[in-house]
């Protein structure tokens, strides 16, 4: 069975080598997966993509982070405004697969408690949005 017979986008990579972004559909959800270093000098890649997708209205977009093994304050605040022009635009942005050290960061911060975060990508694709 091809992508397009199960629902699936071709997929699409943006980064450097240090950071790569990964974004495909998955049913109705966009899936980014993350890989790398996420900082200053590296977040545009991410930030291009969460702009490309939460423009519609009720879109899921699902981040799996279990790829990433840093993420600074600069990652972090691109999740957030991307998780609130989402939560305008009536959609959501949810998290999968924190590892450590990220998910110590989001802890930290508290970010965790805004975001949908789920233990893992197969896990989170098998719930349902959120009403």
């Amino acid at each position: 069975m091809g992508a397009s017979d199960a629902g699936e986008s071709p997929e699409r990579e943006s980064g450097d080598g240090r950071f790569a972004v990964r974004d495909s559909l998955r049913g109705d959800t966009v899936v980014l997966s993350l890989s790398g270093e996420l900082d200053h000098d590296t977040a545009e890649p991410l930030r291009e993509a969460l702009d490309r997708h939460t423009g519609a209205a009720a879109e899921r977009v699902l981040v799996d982070l279990s790829g990433l093994t840093f993420c600074d304050s600069t990652g972090l605040n691109v999740l957030l405004h991307a998780r609130l022009a989402a939560h305008d635009a009536g959609g959501s942005i949810e998290l999968a697969g924190l590892r450590p050290p990220v998910a110590r960061m989001f802890e930290i911060t508290g970010a965790h408690t805004v975001f949908r975060v789920h233990a893992g990508l197969d896990e989170a694709l098998a719930r349902e949005r959120p009403a």
